[in-house]
């Protein structure tokens, strides 16, 4: 749910729109304005993204990654010690309730580490908060800044639109109105699915964005929006099919305000569910529906790979979590 990646709140952003090129520590946007699910790159052009499994399972970019150096009977010792974690009744077996609080737990671990990274990047005065100014500096350059002058104009206008779009999430997430971010509310910032006060504000723009006619839903045409000018009839078809299997529940032909949050925000929910049956398709051989820690252990390349962690960081974490699951 991954989700360091781009963000804004603009929802007629083109996929080629040259402007995201400094855009980014926040969620990526796709063509139709949605935030980008963490699963974005799990399975596509039909290879199966592995690391995608590890940071569900790690919590971490960074832990996954450094797995790499780790013997296989090192890792298995070490995912041993995360089963342990992970099963909540002690029945030292994994039921799916507890893979999945796991992976939620994972996501949000992973979000944290994005939003940390990128306040690095941001905080370049190491004051410990973020204003407005600083950040729109990092994020889009000074006014001054010789790439604006390589910006064609409709690259320009929709810079400005992205700046305009964040300005407003900011002000949402500056909780306490000092003008200034503190890191618990970049994170709100950078990842606005972690925090359900971000969720409204988010929904609120979509729908001034893309609710033409103002009667409080989104049909298809205000769904494609200008971009379907430029497309052909298989693009519309497919664009179609989409809107109405994927977003449209009720099958009334428009989005009301859960379905719009549904379409921007992934839900890491879904996203965990649809996790959890993937390993337990790939480590269950009894199929008794739970996990044995055996099984985890004989299958261990698909939770974490033969690969090296720094596991003190690790176990620091899973203890924040400790008293939440």
């Amino acid at each position: 749910m991954r989700l360091g990646l781009a963000v804004s709140l603009l929802l007629c952003l083109s996929a080629e729109a040259a402007v995201s090129h400094r855009h980014v520590g926040q969620h990526e946007r796709e063509a139709d304005g949605a935030f980008s699910p963490r699963d974005k790159h799990h399975l596509e052009d039909d290879e199966h993204d592995d690391q995608f499994d590890h940071e569900a399972i790690l919590g971490s970019h960074k832990d996954a990654e450094e797995f790499d150096d780790l013997e296989p009977e090192e890792a298995k010792q070490r995912l041993g010690v995360l089963l342990e974690k992970m099963d909540k009744d002690g029945d030292k077996q994994i039921s799916r309730e507890e893979l999945k609080q796991w992976i939620l737990r994972s996501f949000k671990l992973l979000s944290e580490e994005e939003s940390a990274e990128r306040w690095e990047e941001v905080d370049e005065d190491s004051d410990d908060q973020i204003t407005w100014k600083e950040y729109a500096a990092e994020t889009y350059g000074s006014k001054d800044d010789d790439d604006d002058d390589e910006l064609s104009a409709d690259d320009k206008e929709e810079e400005d639109k992205l700046m305009s779009e964040d300005r407003r999430l900011f002000l949402a997430a500056d909780r306490d109105g000092d003008g200034a971010l503190q890191r618990s509310e970049f994170l709100s910032f950078s990842h606005p699915e972690e925090d359900p006060r971000m969720i409204p504000v988010v929904v609120d723009h979509t729908l001034l964005e893309k609710d033409l006619d103002k009667d409080g839903y989104i049909s298809f045409q205000e769904f494609v929006g200008e971009q379907a000018k430029d497309k052909d009839q298989a693009w519309l078809e497919a664009e179609k099919d989409k809107f109405d299997s994927d977003y449209d529940k009720d099958r009334d032909g428009r989005l009301d305000r859960d379905e719009v949050q549904a379409w921007v925000l992934p839900s890491n929910t879904e996203i965990a569910d649809d996790e959890v049956d993937h390993l337990f398709a790939s480590a269950d051989d009894d199929v008794d529906d739970a996990l044995s820690f055996q099984e985890v252990l004989e299958h261990h390349d698909v939770f974490v790979g033969s690969e090296a962690t720094d596991y003190g960081e690790h176990l620091t974490n899973l203890h924040k979590f400790d008293d939440e699951l």
